[in-house]
């Protein structure tokens, strides 16, 4: 059952529609309590989340979504008018799986969903990873999700730490946005950019030095190489 939060009556209402008519069982909430009520009965298996709503703002739902074992891992997509580089970080950080900026169209927004939903089922068993990844100062162990920088521990977000793994396992090659949104968010939809944009700056400004190792390719993408090791 996918959840919608959204006060507005006329998005909620379409995008309900939308949903159903391919298939899905939706249900939407206008505010917050009636949400954590129908969550206490039977919990999501992907919420649809808006950001600005009465009683509690949708970060702060998001937050509690995260802390509750029930719902620690379900997929949530957050729909936000809020579209600066900051609100969009700060979302994706308190650990939101996705975001889509408003006003959206109903077909990326069906695609964005149903990509959350592949993920979030049984994959198959991937190839194996390397026990390490090792480049100078930079140290990656990709099954304890650790990452380093000299001594120093980098906090990531799984996004930000599958950015990094693919761009160690393929050092040296140009990765296009199109392959970046396909392996590390399942989807691809023409001219969206702006989340890799978004998580390759952070992730830059956390690795610090490191972090200008990771090259912009004009038009193309992204790519591991100059001072790499």
């Amino acid at each position: 059952m996918i959840y919608l939060l959204e006060d507005d009556e006329n998005i909620r209402e379409l995008i309900l529609y939308t949903l159903r008519a391919q298939g899905a069982a939706a249900q939407g909430f206008p505010r917050p309590s009636d949400f954590w009520q129908a969550v206490q009965e039977q919990a999501p298996s992907l919420v649809i989340l808006d950001i600005m709503l009465p009683e509690e703002d949708g970060l702060q739902v998001l937050e509690k979504l995260r802390r509750d074992p029930p719902t620690q891992r379900v997929p949530v997509l957050m729909l936000t008018a809020k579209d600066s580089e900051y609100d969009i970080v700060r979302g994706l950080d308190s650990g939101a799986d996705d975001y889509l900026s408003k006003p959206f169209g109903m077909m990326e927004l069906l695609s964005r969903i149903r990509a959350l939903q592949r993920r979030a089922g049984t994959p198959a068993a991937p190839p194996p990873s390397p026990e390490e990844y090792r480049c100078g100062p930079l140290w990656v162990c990709p099954a304890r999700h650790l990452c380093k920088v000299g001594e120093e521990t980098i906090s990531l977000t799984r996004k930000e730490f599958d950015l990094l793994c693919l761009l160690l396992e393929h050092r040296g090659a140009v990765l296009t946005r199109d392959q970046l949104l396909d392996r590390i968010w399942g989807y691809s939809f023409d001219g969206e950019s702006r989340t890799v944009d978004v998580h390759i700056r952070t992730l830059r400004q956390k690795l610090g030095e490191v972090g200008s190792w990771i090259e912009t390719v004009r038009g193309i993408g992204y790519k591991l190489g100059g001072d790499a090791p």
